[in-house]
């Protein structure tokens, strides 16, 4: 009797084990996930640099932007492309991020406009990404996009910027989230 329950138990397992695999994932679910890695990586490094540090630019360029500039700068864009998402008024339009004097203030900027984005990653569907947005551009100009568009957008720059924000933690011998033990 005991071999029949094992079997049994390990037919059941390897069954639902199968099923599982066998749902594939959709769009909204992986971009969901990969941006929760990579916008957590981001509100950690942002809070493990020196504030010493938040001037700091590498090379004597005055166009590089700072570590503090470069928060700033990712705090803006996700709540552009965040809002346009949700269809809401930018609810930072006209504020300069970038020119915040603090690390305590670009922590909470940075920190405010990623659970801003949260609510609109945490809601995307297949259906929902795929609705049809008019959005103004910077310059103006109405165009449209997809929801699911703006979001990959969004996590495409975030992702770009992360890499900026691990050389500027690398250059001072800070080891990033990404790279952290786990």
């Amino acid at each position: 009797m005991r071999p029949t329950l094992a079997v049994i138990v390990l037919t059941v397992a390897f069954a639902t084990a199968a099923s599982a695999q066998a749902t594939p994932p959709t769009m909204s679910s992986w971009l969901r996930g990969v941006y929760t890695g990579n916008r957590n990586y981001i509100a950690r490094a942002a809070e493990k640099m020196p504030e010493e540090l938040y001037g700091m630019r590498p090379g004597t360029q005055p166009e590089v932007r700072t570590f503090g500039q470069l928060i700033g700068h990712l705090a803006t864009y996700n709540y552009l492309w965040c809002s346009q998402a949700k269809g809401e008024k930018n609810p930072a339009a006209g504020q300069d991020l970038e020119k915040l004097p603090s690390k305590a203030a670009l922590v909470k900027a940075v920190n405010d406009a990623l659970a801003y984005c949260d609510g609109v990653y945490d809601a995307l569907t297949e259906a929902s990404g795929q609705e049809l947005l008019t959005i103004t551009q910077e310059n103006g100009r109405r165009t449209q996009s997809l929801r699911m568009s703006l979001l990959v957008l969004n996590y495409g720059h975030n992702n770009e910027h992360y890499g900026n924000v691990v050389t500027y933690m690398r250059i001072k011998d800070i080891v990033p989230p990404s790279s952290e033990p786990r």
